[in-house]
Parts: C-alpha cells; sequence; structure tokens
C-alpha cells in the first residue's frame, strides 16, 4: 500500500506549476464587478470563458480556490474523443473536436492525434447497436465503418479477436491531452480580456429579485450579471450556498486508470483506441510507446458524499484489487500489454450525475446562474462543444442547438439528495458502456423513491415498474405472474421483439376491445389561477392555442417559444373562469413551471401551484369503459361527455373526482383524476365491478404502442425545443387569429412559407417480419428513392395492423446543391416516391402517411342486451 501510495503522489494528481501565466495575468485581488463570474478554471469553466471572450464579452471574471489553473480534476482523464454516440451527445463532440483541430492549427501543442477508435463486439445484441449507430451516422458524413474480426486485426495488431463478432472503426475520432487544452483555453481566455483570480474561496451567491447579483468570497465581493457553475466536485456543495438553494444533482466517484511504461518495440504514431464496452474497458497508445487503460465499471465507488474535503488529494488510493478485473480484461483484449511494465494506477475522480449525461443551462432557481458540470468521466470529450453552447446560451438567450437532454430543469428535489445520489451513481458509472436498450434499460439503485398510492396493489397483480423524474410506472404487467412468486422484474433487453411481448399484446387487446385501466399518476398537474381574468390572459400568451373555452372544457395545446417551437404539450382543463388545470408530460415538472414562472406577470396577479402528488391519475380505455364508469354513478348519461370536457362527480364512495373526456392514446376511454386518498377504494372498485366487462390491468408500454398506432406524438421524442405544431401535423391548435402569443410571429411565417420538415407516420411492409427482423425502435435512417431524408422518432409494433409502425421526420433536399424546399403533402405522399428504413444495416420498404392508419372496428364487444352481473347498489351515490 505505501508503494502505491508513493505512485499516487507523484502523479498529475498532485499542484503542478502553471506553464502559461505570469504574476499579471493570474490576480490576487478580486475585481469590484464583473459581467460574468465563472467558478472553476477547470477545462470547462475555461472553455466556456474562452467562447465568451471569443464573442466580443472581454469582462469576464474566473474565480478558483486554488493557487494555479485546472488543480481539480478534469484536465485528467482518458484524453479519449468519440463520435459514435446519440446523436444529440455527438454534436457537442464534434464541436469539441473541431475546436481542438482549430487550436492545433494555429500552433498550440495540445497533443490531439486523430487516430480513430475501434469500437468491439463480442455478442450480438452489441453488434446490432454498431450497427444501427452507423446507419444512421453514415448518411450524415460520420466516416465510419462496420468491421469483421479479421479485419479488426488489420487496424490494430495488438488485438485479440477470437472472442469477437465484429466492430466499428471512426476515423475522425481522436485524442489529446486535457492538461494541455485546459491550460490552452484559458491562456487564451486571458489574451481575449478574462481575468483570472486564484486562491479565491466561494462563500455564497448574492440574489437580487430571483437574478444573480453578486458573489461573495473570500477576497471580497463582486457584483455581476451572470454566473455559471462549473465547478465540478464541489458544484453541488456551491448549488446549496445559495438563496434559493440551487438543485445540481452531481456526485464524485472514484474513476480509476492505468499508465504503463513504453513497449520497446515500434508501434504505428495512430495506433487506434480500442474501446471494448462487453469488458467495460478502453485501451489508448500514449505518445511515448506507452498505454493508458481504464475502464466504466458496472459498481463504482461513490466518494466525498459529505462534501469535497480540503485535504481530497490525500484521501485518494489505488484500489487495486477494485481495478484488478478491468486491468485482466485490458490483458486478454491486448496480450502485447503483458510485456509492458505497469507505472502508476491513478485515482482520479469525477462527478456523474443520475441519469448519466452533462448538466447544463440556467437554473429552474435564479435567474441567469448557468451550471455546465457532470462530465461523467471524460470532461475533455465534452467541454469545447459545451462551452461554446453554453456561451451562446448566456449572449443569446438560448442555446445554438437542442439541449433538452442535458437540461438542468429535468430534474426534482429528490435528484438533488446526497444518499439518493450517493446510491444512483454506483449504477451510472457502468451505465456509460452499457446497452441501453429502449424501453427496457431501468436503473436498479435508488428506486422506489415517489410511488402512487397503488404501487403496492399494482405490484401485487404482476406490475414491472420503470422509473421517471424518480416516479415509479407501471410499464406493464406479466401475464405469467400468479400471487406468491416473486414480484416480476424487467427481463433482459433485445433489439428484436421483447421477451414481455405477449403481456403487451393482452393489454392493448383490452384497450382496444374491452376495457383497461392504466395508473399515470407521474403526469405533471400544475393549477393556475387568479383573482380575475389574468390567469386567462396570462395563458392566452402562452398558449398557440385557444384557451378561452367554457367553464367544463378541455384544451389541448403547446405553449411555444419565440421561434415557435415547442416548451411544452399539455392540456388545460378550465375549471372556473378565473381557474385553469394543466396537465403535462411527467418530464416537465421542473422545466414547464421555470418557463411559466419566468412569464408571469410583474404583479403577481397569478398564482401557479404544483399539484401532481395531490391527485392519481387512472385511464380507462376502451369501448367498454362508459358502461364501465355508469355502474358507479347514477347512470350512463352522467358519462356521456363530449370530447375534450370534464367534470367532477362522485364514483363509488370517492367525491371530487375529475373525469375527462380524453385518453393520451387515440382510443376512446376517461382520464380519471382522483384526489389521492380516494385512490385505492375507487381502484378496487373498478376492479371488482370490471370483471363483467373483462377489466385488465395495463402499463405505460402499452399506452406508447397505442399512441404510435394512432399518430399521436409524445413529448421528448417528437416533440421538443425546436419542433413546431405545423411539422407535426398540429396546425388545429394553432390559433393564428388570436391576438399575441410566445411564437405567434415565427409561426405565421412558418405557415405562409411552409414547412422544411414534416413528421410521417410509417407502416413496415410485409417483408420485415417481427417475429424474426430487428425491430424499429427509433433513430434509424429513413430514405425516399435511395436519398437520406430524415430519421425515425419512436418505432414499436401495431397490434391492429399486425406490423410495425414508427413515426419520423424528413426533409426535401437537392441532394446536388443541399438546397432545402417545403416538405409538402404533394412531395410526401407522391406516387413516385419510395420509403425505406434501415433498420441495424438493412433496409425495409415502409408505406407513408400524414394521417393515422384506418383500423378496423374492435370486434368481439359485448351486444346491446349485455347485462352486467347483480351487484351491491350500495356503492352508488348520487350525483353531486
Amino acid at each position: 500500500m505505501n508503494t502505491c501510495r508513493i505512485l499516487l503522489q507523484s502523479t498529475p494528481l498532485k499542484q503542478c506549476p502553471s506553464r502559461f501565466f505570469s504574476k499579471t495575468q493570474i490576480v490576487d485581488s478580486l475585481p469590484k464587478e464583473a459581467r460574468v463570474v465563472i467558478c472553476g478554471t477547470g477545462i470547462v469553466g475555461n472553455s466556456v470563458a474562452y467562447h465568451l471572450v471569443q464573442s466580443g464579452w472581454s469582462d469576464v471574471v474566473v474565480l478558483d480556490q486554488e493557487s494555479r489553473i485546472g488543480q481539480g480534476t478534469s484536465s485528467y482523464g482518458s484524453g479519449t474523443l468519440a463520435l459514435l454516440k446519440p446523436v444529440e451527445e455527438q454534436k457537442i463532440i464534434t464541436k469539441s473536436i473541431a475546436l481542438y483541430k482549430k487550436l492545433q492549427a494555429e500552433g498550440h501543442d495540445i497533443g490531439l492525434v486523430e487516430c480513430g477508435s475501434l469500437y468491439l463486439a463480442q455478442n450480438r445484441e452489441r453488434m446490432i447497436l454498431f450497427k444501427r449507430r452507423v446507419a444512421l451516422n453514415q448518411p450524415q458524413g460520420l466516416q465510419c465503418k462496420l468491421l469483421g474480426p479479421n479485419e479488426l486485426a488489420e487496424y490494430h495488431p495488438l488485438l485479440y479477436t477470437s472472442d469477437l463478432q465484429g466492430g466499428v472503426f471512426v476515423e475522425k475520432d481522436a485524442v489529446a491531452n486535457p492538461e494541455l487544452v485546459c491550460d490552452t483555453l484559458a491562456k487564451l481566455a486571458v489574451a481575449g480580456g478574462a481575468k483570472y483570480v486564484k486562491n479565491c474561496i466561494f462563500n455564497n451567491l448574492i440574489t437580487h429579485n430571483g437574478k444573480v447579483a453578486a458573489v461573495d468570497t473570500s477576497l471580497g465581493t463582486i457584483k455581476c450579471q451572470f454566473f455559471v457553475n462549473c465547478s465540478g466536485m464541489w458544484a453541488w456543495d456551491l448549488g446549496q450556498r445559495s438563496n434559493p438553494k440551487i438543485r445540481i444533482p452531481v456526485h464524485a466517484v472514484e474513476h480509476f486508470y492505468l499508465r504503463t511504461h513504453p513497449l520497446v518495440e515500434n508501434l504505428p504514431p495512430d495506433l487506434p483506441t480500442i474501446r471494448d464496452y462487453d469488458s467495460h474497458i478502453y485501451i489508448r497508445k500514449l505518445k511515448d510507446n506507452s498505454f493508458l487503460m481504464g475502464g466504466f465499471e458496472k459498481n463504482a465507488k461513490p466518494i466525498f458524499t459529505n462534501g469535497v474535503p480540503d485535504n481530497w488529494r490525500d484521501c485518494l488510493y489505488p484500489d487495486w484489487d477494485h481495478f484488478a478485473p478491468m486491468l485482466d480484461d485490458c490483458l486478454r483484449r491486448m496480450p502485447k500489454l503483458k510485456d509492458c511494465e505497469l507505472q502508476t494506477l491513478l485515482n482520479a475522480p469525477d462527478t456523474f450525475t443520475p441519469d448519466g449525461k452533462w448538466i447544463l443551462g440556467e437554473t429552474p432557481e435564479v435567474d441567469n446562474y448557468f451550471v455546465a458540470v457532470g462530465m461523467n468521466g471524460n470532461s475533455l470529450q465534452g467541454s469545447g462543444g459545451i462551452g461554446h453552447s453554453l456561451a451562446h446560451w448566456i449572449i443569446e438567450g438560448e442555446p445554438d442547438i437542442p439541449l433538452i437532454e442535458f437540461d438542468i430543469r429535468r430534474f426534482v428535489d429528490v435528484h438533488n439528495n446526497r444518499r439518493f445520489l450517493y446510491d444512483r451513481v454506483k449504477e451510472t458509472v457502468g451505465r456509460q458502456y452499457d446497452i441501453l436498450y429502449p424501453l427496457q434499460s431501468e436503473y436498479q439503485y435508488a428506486r422506489k423513491i415517489r410511488c402512487s398510492p397503488l404501487y403496492s396493489t399494482l405490484q401485487a397483480q404482476g406490475a414491472v415498474f420503470g422509473t421517471r423524474m424518480c416516479f415509479e410506472r407501471p410499464l406493464y404487467f406479466d401475464i405469467d405472474y400468479k400471487v406468491g412468486d416473486p414480484k416480476p422484474q424487467m427481463p433482459k433487453g433485445t433489439y428484436w421483439k421483447p421477451l414481455f411481448f405477449d403481456s403487451l399484446k393482452e393489454e392493448y387487446k383490452a384497450c382496444r376491445e374491452g376495457v383497461a385501466v392504466i395508473d399515470m399518476s407521474s403526469f405533471t398537474k400544475l393549477q393556475i389561477k387568479s383573482a380575475s381574468n389574468e390567469a386567462m390572459e396570462y395563458l392566452q400568451k402562452l398558449c398557440s392555442n385557444d384557451i378561452d373555452v367554457p367553464v367544463g372544457h378541455i384544451s389541448p395545446t403547446g405553449m411555444q417559444n419565440e421561434s415557435g417551437g415547442y416548451e411544452n404539450d399539455c392540456m388545460l382543463v378550465r375549471q372556473a373562469a378565473n381557474c385553469f388545470f394543466m396537465v403535462a408530460p411527467t418530464k416537465q415538472q421542473t422545466r414547464i413551471a421555470e418557463w411559466m414562472q419566468r412569464h408571469m406577470p410583474e404583479d403577481n396577479s397569478v398564482q401557479i401551484s404544483d399539484v401532481t402528488s395531490m391527485y392519481t391519475v387512472l385511464l380507462i380505455i376502451g369501448p367498454k369503459s362508459r358502461e364501465l364508469l355508469s355502474q358507479l354513478t347514477e347512470g350512463q348519461e352522467d358519462v356521456k361527455m363530449h370530447p375534450f370536457s370534464y367534470k367532477t362527480m362522485s364514483l363509488g364512495h370517492a367525491p371530487e373526482v375529475m373525469i375527462l373526456s380524453v385518453t393520451n392514446s387515440g382510443e376512446a376511454g376517461y382520464s380519471l383524476y382522483v384526489p389521492s386518498e380516494y385512490a385505492v377504494h375507487l381502484y378496487d372498485e373498478l376492479m371488482k365491478i370490471g370483471k363483467d366487462y373483462g377489466i385488465r390491468n395495463a402499463g405505460y408500454l402499452t399506452l406508447r404502442f397505442l399512441r404510435l398506432e394512432k399518430f399521436v406524438p409524445f413529448w421528448g421524442e417528437e416533440m421538443d425545443s425546436i419542433t413546431t405544431p405545423l411539422e407535426i401535423g398540429r396546425n388545429h391548435r394553432v390559433k393564428l387569429n388570436k391576438q399575441h402569443f410566445i411564437g405567434k410571429q415565427a409561426l405565421q411565417m412558418q405557415h405562409e412559407k411552409g414547412v422544411y420538415r414534416r413528421l410521417v407516420h410509417f407502416t413496415l411492409d410485409d417483408d420485415h417480419d417481427a417475429e424474426n427482423d430487428v425491430w424499429v425502435w427509433g433513430g434509424e435512417p429513413i430514405f425516399r428513392n435511395g436519398v437520406y431524408i430524415g430519421s425515425t422518432t419512436s418505432g414499436g409494433y401495431a397490434f391492429t395492423l399486425e406490423r410495425m409502425v414508427a413515426l419520423g421526420f424528413i426533409v426535401n433536399k437537392d441532394i446536388k446543391t443541399g438546397n432545402l424546399f417545403p416538405v409538402t403533402q404533394e412531395y410526401v405522399m407522391s406516387k413516385d416516391a419510395l420509403y425505406q428504413i434501415d433498420i441495424a444495416g438493412r433496409r425495409f420498404n415502409v408505406r407513408q402517411s400524414l394521417h393515422p392508419p384506418r383500423l378496423p372496428s374492435p370486434h368481439n364487444v359485448h351486444s346491446r342486451d349485455y347485462h352486467p352481473t347483480l351487484r351491491d347498489k350500495s356503492i352508488l351515490q348520487a350525483k353531486p
């Protein structure tokens, strides 16, 4: 242990003298004010500072508690840059590589080498993942090539390939020196006018009227308009030192990598980086013929739960026992490493987030407080692009590309709980290299936190749960589950037909032919009210649909930004002239509340309350839903309602149940918003009476498959901040004859000029065999007459059509000039157009449509002379 300790202290984790800065460039005194204050001189903070000064904002001050630049952990790590990523992440990494190439071309030595990467597959599921990503990325210009086991050896002569099914070579993947990049960005930021202040300890953030006002430090107070938290492991703690406190859910985890001494024999200078995801390891060659190897283990070691101590470097030890399995896998993958003398095992901690994605953007708690943290083990990879996008966000008021996947507003309070983070990040480290199967990769740790009152009841009936915003949602019910069996769990994932297919089929059949109940209590629920007409006037400005409807009616509407893109997709229930009940997607609980708060009248005449936990939501779906509900009231007339209307009544013994004549499935039925204390009673009555109607429990996945068949777009898949209602066929929900609403001008212009991309419904032809072929899940490229024109957003099996369906956006692009033209109905539906979707390297013919497919009427519905079994009439309640 002592030997390892000495080795560790001789690594770059010790404080090293900065090479670039004179005493005049790093100052000890704190300026009185600045336009932007950035906390943290790691690679991310320096990138933000660099991009701000490059955009002309030179009044930037960067603070650090250390005596030298970049003495945290972000300048250490593998130094790898990988492009074979999900699209949203790839866009950021592409910008990072472009920046580093620019720096290198300008003469800055940052150790950049475009050596490429080999991504290895040990099994067919991993190979399918690679085929899916190559299929989507190649038409968009990424130079990547699928390889067989023998071809892999040609690209890397030291590679052991006998246990591999194949892999991918990505030519433009690169490596660089994180420490040199960190220093270079800081040097250029200083050259552009930024000031770096050392030995400056952050005390707290001072706010005024909900905005950043100043930063109180050990060197005094500095006034500022914007504050950027890029403090890595210290970010959570900084967030707590603000009034109000800021949620920044990150937690430090021990992160190991091993360096070897140089290999004696000569090696190619641009030997590709190896990424063996199935072994959770990577291996890269360093400049001197030595190697660096590391990994993202399945069970990681959280650290510094009670805060980062001042002597944090002295708390880190090289845990050889923990690293040994990864070392064994590295030596097996590259046997030549056995000839290398091992030099140093480094323990360089980094911050990980609850979902393994970066945390970026403006906080919901304080205006002009921005965050860029949670680099998940590789700060170099994202920092260049993150700095660019965050600087654009600060200057222009919005990011240059959609960042919803990384937006800090995707979290709720529980995500910031230290105990929750400690448990969750054990798992998110390994998920960096796991196959995250669509709809089938749920978290194992930190579960059962937010639950519907029906959680235990549904679990006892075979529910398999997933989590969204830490809320447990039933995904489906295992048809093979018997009382007394171990509680069912999500089975092993697959890109083919999922193992729970038969369970979904039965649930779907109930929704189409009988009746089913789905617990969707996780929906975001807000109440907006005022003393007079202020609430209605306020919502009219936010909503593109007309929400001035009679009391008792529902307005489905979008809330648009100035560009016409969606900030929210919701339903507004008019409960009274001055009171509205809003239902929004689960993921929107923080994000949309912040958006609405940002646009509130300054006179505080409108009040918004989050009532998500007050109501249990039960979707009653199917042609028998009216007859079923009527058994809980005085008669069918009570639940005979016009579409998009609502009423409040007693159901069974439960009073004040809100009944909405709408579901999110495209099928007939109701949404019941039940005061949570009555949820168990009402559910029991529904299931007891529903036996006569063949009632079944159903889950979120069935709802999802129903909506795909009916061409119902969902938030976060078909709708985001750059997608407009006109692009997804919701023109009827945009009232351009209204007075001003946010985004009206952009939508008016789009209405006049036409849309340049369009959401289309696709039905796969008979050449796709859902039993044996890889399924369409979303993220597949779409071709029109052999030309790439877009990609799918979601896909699934349509049980009525007995085939796969998908939704996806397409464009009308001139292949020679690259010019875009409006996507008209004639273009989409042309008889000369042959559409195909590429699923993991195979193109399948599809039929396109701008409307939902015509489905046959449900069969086996009970006849008119059907009578339910007599029951206890005492449960009936008089109408309120």
